[in-house]
């Protein structure tokens, strides 16, 4: 797979954690995956709150970005105004900021696709009008 991968937090808990509904099709999917899957710091953050009950999964989730299979690739502060406009455009979603920073890495990864468990990305579009390239449920 030549694309670049980028990473929500709902596929990398489910791929990761054993009590995840969605944990047998995130693995399937994840073990299929390159190294190198870019997530940001949002996404980060987000994992680290839902596995802080689950210290193997959360030991699981540290050797995953240490052995450089995921990879924080983002910095809000370069495109802030352009997340919060996304976020602004899909309030009634509504957009969280970690689905905000994942758009907008799409539109600047022009050859990536969205691994995630969420079905909001169905919605969501770069550039105004294109959909998202997804590994999705």
């Amino acid at each position: 797979m030549a694309r670049v991968v980028l990473a929500d937090s709902s596929a990398i808990v489910a791929a990761i954690s054993k009590r995840d509904e969605f944990h047998g099709w995130a693995t399937l999917q994840f073990q299929a995956l390159p190294s190198g899957i870019l997530i940001c710091d949002a996404v980060f953050s987000e994992c680290c709150f839902l596995l802080q009950r689950e210290a193997l999964a959360m030991e699981s989730f540290f050797r995953l970005l240490e052995r450089g299979i995921l990879i924080v690739g983002f910095s809000v502060h370069t495109h802030l105004s352009e997340v919060i406009t996304l976020m602004r455009k899909y309030a009634d979603v509504p957009m969280s900021f970690a689905d905000a920073c994942l758009v907008k890495m799409s539109e600047l990864h022009r050859d990536c696709v969205v691994f995630t468990a969420d079905s909001d990305f169905r919605t969501y579009r770069r550039h105004g009008r294109q959909a998202i390239p997804l590994i999705a449920l």
